[in-house]
């Protein structure tokens, strides 16, 4: 595997701004970046010699590896998408390559910005690797332009290198992942495998197969606007009963409070005035029936809030966003999962499974009949300035597609 190919690969689908808008879904994908680095990928694809090279008018691009020496056997497909998060700068990016020594690293002289490593004691495990940094004045796009790159190269060295036999292999790439809405225009049907994996984990040894049930409510209040000089018995602020909601919800159980498998309320944003307060929250839990609690849960809040200060003060609208891929998984699509064990073992890679904290396009493919788990791509620290990308991390990622790959033929029930 050629590392600083794929490096200089990824250095120049970083060079993309593809951030992705939360708040502009009547198009898609909701930015015109996205469309370009698409039609850019698409033509490197066919100059690599890969077939059925599709990009549809929304933005997602497919393509096929053709099977080599193999005649029967299962389809197996890789996904990543194409967009950044807008949760920090996202445009212009200025990585920069560094041999890690174990301190703290200088991002940005200008700017006097340093990547410190006491705030994020996790990196020295990566002590005398390359690292790519940004310059500290945006993020990095390692989610998901890292998996973008090891399913590209992955597919280029089997192509170069014919002696490998291997079956089909479906490849694509999505817009609009960071907004919830990638996989709703995903054609599976198109696609056409029997099983897929999105490269799009983290750390080094990520396989993920198990994740959030996910609630986006949105609660809106119903406030009583009057000038202040009249508002004694008459004004209701929407404002007060909204900070009024937000400390009811249960104490203990917010984002900045839990881990693992533990479940949250979160209110992310809130836009108002007295007159109307609206509340942008996630409700999470991995669990199936402690999810659909904690939606009740808010219902009854509402009707408390509503008998307290009259009935239509507040409406919760909740929008299920995912559910917890486990569910279709474990019913019997577990070889999946080993077979990406196998594959990150043969690549000298130790497979850390654990729950993912999030979703992935996988989750709502999976209830879609794709199942679909999760790879690492080597990144950390998403969606910030401080995010990075160890460049061995990376070459593992490519060589488990791979891997996989030259395993997925034999997979023999999917």
């Amino acid at each position: 595997m050629d590392t600083e190919k794929l490096v200089q690969r990824f250095l120049h689908y970083v060079a993309f701004d593809t951030q992705s808008d939360e708040d502009n879904d009547q198009v898609c994908p909701s930015t015109p970046g996205q469309k370009v680095l698409a039609q850019d990928i698409a033509d490197e694809l066919k100059k690599l010699g890969l077939t059925e090279v599709d990009l549809d008018d929304n933005g997602y691009l497919m393509a096929t590896l053709p099977a080599n020496g193999v005649d029967e056997g299962p389809t197996v497909g890789f996904i990543s998408h194409l967009d950044t998060s807008p949760d920090a700068p996202g445009g212009d990016i200025h990585p920069k390559v560094c041999r890690f020594d174990g301190k703290d690293v200088v991002l940005n002289d200008e700017k006097g910005i340093v990547f410190p490593v006491n705030a994020f004691p996790e990196i020295k495990k990566y002590e005398g690797q390359d690292i790519i940094f940004t310059d500290g004045t945006t993020l990095l796009g390692a989610d998901d332009k890292a998996g973008v790159a090891a399913i590209i190269s992955a597919v280029e060295y089997l192509l170069s290198h014919p002696e490998i036999p291997h079956g089909k292999v479906r490849i694509g790439f999505t817009p609009d992942e960071e907004t919830g809405r990638s996989a709703a225009k995903f054609d599976v049907e198109k696609f056409g495998a029997d099983f897929a994996y999105t490269v799009d984990g983290g750390e080094l040894g990520g396989l993920e197969y198990e994740n959030f049930n996910a609630d986006n409510p949105v609660v809106t209040i119903h406030g009583i606007g009057v000038h202040t000089g009249d508002a004694k018995g008459i004004m209701k602020n929407a404002l007060s009963v909204a900070a009024e909601w937000q400390q009811a919800l249960p104490e203990g159980e917010k984002p900045e409070c839990t881990e693992g498998r533990e479940g949250f309320y979160h209110v992310y944003k809130m836009d108002g005035d007295v007159e109307t307060c609206v509340l942008h929250m996630l409700i999470r839990d991995h669990d199936r029936d402690h999810f659909e609690r904690r939606k009740a849960f808010l219902d009854q809040m509402a009707v408390f809030f509503n008998q307290k200060y009259s009935e239509g003060t507040v409406e919760v609208a909740h929008h299920d966003v995912y559910f917890n891929m486990l569910e279709k998984i474990q019913d019997g699509h577990m070889n999946v999962v080993e077979l990406a064990r196998k594959g990150m073992q043969a690549a000298g890679v130790t497979p850390v499974v654990a729950p993912i904290r999030g979703g992935t396009d996988g989750a709502q493919l999976s209830f879609r009949g794709l199942p679909c788990p999760n790879l690492f791509t080597g990144g950390a620290n998403f969606h910030g300035r401080f995010e990075y990308l160890p460049v061995d991390s990376l070459h593992k990622a490519c060589e488990t597609v791979v891997e996989i790959i030259k395993r997925a033929y034999t997979l023999k029930v999917y």
